[in-house]
């Protein structure tokens, strides 16, 4: 007869210090950790999301019962004492492939929602909109529906590390640009907080989809793979403020919309060209991500200053754009790439120590070029 299974230990900080485990065990009784009214929305929701193959994590199941009550465990470090952080999206598990996915409610009669189908719809490598695995109807509300997306995380979360880093976002993010222009949409909102990555493969084994610094189970940091030679791709977000236009219609709109409040031609009143909006908003987050953050991106300058001339009719198309980058591209040398950030905050010492460090990386690699 075999032996049950040990559980695993859990680590010092999981528990709570005796003097204040009176303490906890009065605000769960009095109901400090419970469901907030709005997460209430996805527990009412935890069933039909199941039917459908999409599992909630065990704070929305309706027989969900803290996991640390009665024992001396610290509901900081329990799992299912962590709310949303935005109520409006749920991340679920889909059980058919252990996919981490998230679930966005919203009205199902948007322009949102046609946009993001219309996207969904088309396979092409140049397309950067986020995918949809599926569209479920609210089981209570018709009016509104659940759409299933892959979980992504933001663009600069972890952190970008290298000359390559940036090139590969500068590629990527414009090309999605260019490919939906060409199909006569304007995002309107283009800003950091609406490019969002698949990081899979720099978590391997995963991490907490509100935590994300944390391990799925929450004890642990968990630190990234590096970006370079791993598959990261980013995507466009939140379509809630896109425009399509007809073909041979006018891009021309109205409104002070977007996160990008400096865009010298937002008006109320006066009509302009919604993808010239988006050219300076990109431009923006390169200068908000890199040139304003790292010394050695000044091949971005020149591309950046296009992006964002005050003057909409002397800033480029997306495909003027994406030619004048790879024009920037090719100049640049192979070992650039591999180069790290420098910040422009980083001390004068320790960026001789951390070039000094880089330096031999470079020389070893080099020499494995050369033995192989």
């Amino acid at each position: 007869m075999s032996s049950p299974p040990q559980q695993r230990r859990l680590p010092t900080h999981a528990y709570l210090r005796e003097d204040t485990v009176q303490r906890f065990t009065e605000l769960t009784e009095n109901g400090f950790y419970n469901l907030a009214t709005k997460e209430l929305f996805w527990q009412a929701r935890y069933r039909y999301l199941l039917d459908h193959g999409y599992l909630l994590r065990p704070r929305y199941s309706p027989k969900w019962q803290p996991s640390w009550a009665g024992t001396k465990r610290n509901p900081a470090f329990c799992e299912d004492s962590i709310r949303l952080l935005d109520y409006q999206i749920m991340d679920a598990t889909r059980l058919s492939d252990n996919e981490l996915v998230a679930i966005k409610s919203f009205p199902n009669d948007t322009q949102e929602l046609k946009i993001a189908q219309y996207f969904a719809s088309i396979e092409d490598e140049t397309n950067h909109c986020v995918p949809i695995r599926e569209i479920l109807p609210d089981p209570h509300d018709p009016e509104f529906a659940l759409m299933v997306m892959p979980f992504l995380r933001p663009c600069n979360n972890p952190e970008f590390s290298t000359v390559g880093d940036v090139i590969e976002f500068v590629d990527q993010t414009l090309e999605g640009l260019v490919f939906m222009h060409r199909h006569r949409v304007a995002h309107r909102d283009i800003a950091v907080a609406n490019l969002m990555m698949d990081a899979k493969a720099l978590y391997p084994n995963g991490y907490h989809p509100v935590r994300l610094g944390y391990t799925p189970d929450t004890l642990y940091p968990v630190t990234a793979l590096p970006r370079a030679g791993r598959k990261v791709r980013y995507f466009y977000i939140d379509f809630g403020l896109s425009a399509r236009f007809p073909e041979g219609s006018s891009s021309y709109v109205l409104g002070d919309v977007g996160r990008h409040a400096d865009v010298p031609e937002l008006s109320k009143t006066v009509p302009y060209d919604a993808f010239k909006v988006d050219i300076y908003s990109l431009g923006n987050v390169y200068l908000q991500l890199f040139e304003k953050e790292f010394t050695n991106v000044e091949f971005l300058q020149s591309l950046i200053e296009m992006m964002r001339q005050q003057r909409p009719d002397q800033r480029p198309t997306a495909d003027e754009a994406l030619r004048e980058w790879q024009k920037i591209r090719e100049s640049l040398s192979e070992s650039l790439f591999r180069w790290r950030l420098v910040p422009k905050a980083e001390p004068p010492i320790e960026r001789v120590v951390n070039d000094t460090v880089a330096l031999a990386w470079e020389g070893i690699h080099h020499l494995k070029k050369l033995v192989g």
